[in-house]
């Protein structure tokens, strides 16, 4: 029997989580069964579940999967010296996810948005998924905290509050962006940053009133 190689089990585990967040994201996790999955992805039940063992482990998976691209990212900010300003952080870092899902859409329309509020929802019943998401935001937000722990030794921001306080509100605004294009429709990543700049002007400069 020839033996299958690394990188095609790669595109068929990639192959079933897109199909999966697709089907969640058009019915909601409720609504969709693991037959829905295996008809989106067009393939054999023994074959999903060599690699998923059921509609759980497929939710945390892709939370898993999103949480650890936004935790790369703000990690190699943090290995930049200072690091890029917040405004432009953030929306480096959610523009980049936001991009990397660009194929998930429902009718046309992203997706991705509704499938996180989804998620933050589902995690309120479901206490392993509320595990997985615990410690993923924790990465993220010890990853945020030393990022803002530069930022206040080189003087690019006020060191009074603790730089925890200052991780969790920047990550807030983040969620709450993804929250607005879930319910609102798209936005363009330039306005949250454009916003954040302004917000981060006040206190200096805020030009002619």
């Amino acid at each position: 029997m020839a033996r299958v190689s690394q990188a095609h089990l790669d595109a068929r585990r990639r192959q079933i989580l897109d199909g999966a967040a697709l089907c969640f994201a058009r019915n909601g996790f409720h609504a969709t069964s693991m037959q829905d999955v295996l008809k989106e992805v067009d393939l054999s039940a023994g074959a999903v579940y060599r690699y998923f063992s059921g509609k759980e482990e497929l939710i945390g998976a892709i939370v898993q999967e999103v949480l650890g691209q936004v935790h790369a990212g703000f990690e190699e900010a943090a290995r930049t010296t200072p690091p890029p300003s917040p405004d432009v952080l953030v929306a480096s870092v959610l523009g980049r996810v936001l991009a990397a899902k660009e194929s998930l859409t429902v009718d046309g329309r992203p997706a991705f948005p509704g499938l996180v509020v989804q998620v933050w929802a589902e995690t309120i019943r479901n206490e392993e998924l509320s595990a997985v998401l615990r410690e993923g935001y924790g990465a993220v937000r010890a990853a945020w905290a030393r990022i803002v722990g530069e930022y206040q030794d080189v003087g690019m921001m006020r060191s009074d509050v603790p730089a925890e306080q200052v991780a969790r509100t920047m990550m807030a605004a983040a969620m709450g962006f993804l929250a607005q294009q879930a319910l609102f429709g798209p936005t363009s990543i330039d306005e949250l940053a454009a916003g954040l700049r302004a917000l981060m002007s006040m206190g200096g400069d805020a030009g002619p009133r």
